[in-house]
């Protein structure tokens, strides 16, 4: 297990907390030029923990993407809500959960992106490409209360 101690440094206006185990958490407001410090928080972690650069590529798409998401739909780009971003790591893998509280949605009810390029519609596709960056991608949404897990595996030598 790599130490992550110290690896984190906070910035004004956001908070980060590291926990016993490698857990670490990053509580932000919801502000698309808060993307970037999101985006470092978990690109650090993940480059840390030994992901490769293509993998730490495909995290830092997937949680841009969730937390614009969050940004845009969950929160209607209201600034004055927050972002919780939770990363646990272990020898296998890296856990990302976004979280927020705004109105949460049903990703059964989504286009496939077929669907979507059938249409031509602009945008739509953020959840799919998620899923196909990550390894598993879990969602738990109750309104006020949406958790979305991304979950990236370690590749391990043959």
């Amino acid at each position: 297990m790599k130490n992550l101690s110290g690896a984190i440094r906070p910035h004004n206006g956001w908070k980060v907390i590291v926990a016993e185990n490698n857990v670490f958490t990053l509580n932000i407001p919801s502000r698309t030029d808060n993307l970037e410090i999101i985006r470092d928080f978990v690109i650090t972690i993940a480059r840390k923990q030994g992901f490769s650069e293509d993998s730490i590529g495909e995290i830092e798409l997937a949680v841009d993407e969730a937390c614009a998401n969050v940004i845009k739909h969950a929160y209607h780009f209201k600034d004055d809500k927050e972002i919780a971003i939770q990363v646990e790591t272990d020898e296998e893998r890296i856990s990302i959960t976004i979280s927020d509280e705004g109105q949460g949605f049903d990703p059964s009810s989504l286009e496939s992106p077929e669907e979507r390029l059938q249409k031509h519609a602009r945008g739509g596709l953020g959840i799919a490409l998620i899923r196909k960056v990550m390894d598993e991608v879990t969602f738990n949404i109750h309104p006020g209360n949406t958790h979305v897990r991304m979950v990236k595996y370690i590749p391990q030598a043959s």
